[in-house]
């Protein structure tokens, strides 16, 4: 079984990968994004090397899924291709640091790979209001992340609300996460895990 958690920054995303791991005895995937050889030079110069930093994050994670369907082993999976492609590299054309000629070469190529690949048996999509996020990324406390906007936060809530109400690659279940503290309370983290056990249950029938 293939499941993957999806979720905007500071969602909880691989916290929940941890918890399923751990709690159903799977094996974790994360995404590694510090190996993306072109990070240090997009910081540097966006507008110059965003579609050469996407693009290698697509080979990644398309390397990623390759991986997984190999290994014949029970997988939950941090972050998927699909919010690589259609929650950050869209942001990035609205922003101006991406040609239209480079992003619709890079969804062209996208759509074509992705087509080829079996997508994961379920995606766990952990929604959350803004002020949900913040509060989890100030707890977490990466200093890089400390800069991060609400507006940005925002504009990304509505490409992923957007993206899960118009996935039809496989099932997708979302879980509303305000209210909700998986990572420290334990009646929270059952809550969360009964949740997703049940649609488990679902897919087996």
């Amino acid at each position: 079984m293939h499941i993957a958690v999806a979720g905007n920054i500071g969602s909880g995303k691989t916290t929940l990968t941890d918890i399923l791991a751990s709690h159903f005895g799977w094996t974790p995937n994360y995404e590694n994004a510090e190996g993306n050889p072109y990070l240090n030079d997009f910081y540097n110069d966006m507008q110059r090397w965003a579609f050469h930093l996407q693009t290698k994050f697509l080979h990644s994670g398309l390397d990623r899924i390759l991986r997984i369907k190999e290994s014949g082993k029970d997988i939950v999976q941090d972050r998927t291709i699909y919010e690589v492609a259609y929650i950050f590299t869209r942001n990035l054309y609205e922003m101006g640091l991406l040609s239209e000629r480079d992003y619709k070469c890079y969804i062209d190529l996208f759509e074509l790979t992705t087509s080829l690949i079996q997508p994961p048996d379920l995606i766990i999509y952990l929604r959350a209001k803004v002020s949900t996020l913040i509060k989890q990324i100030r707890r977490r406390g990466r200093s890089y992340e400390q800069g991060i906007s609400a507006d940005y936060l925002a504009k990304l809530n509505l490409k992923y609300d957007s993206w899960a109400e118009e996935y039809q690659r496989g099932r997708i279940l979302t879980i509303d996460i305000d209210g909700l503290d998986f990572p420290n309370s334990e009646s929270d983290r059952k809550k969360v895990i009964d949740i997703i056990q049940n649609e488990i249950a679902k897919m087996k029938k």
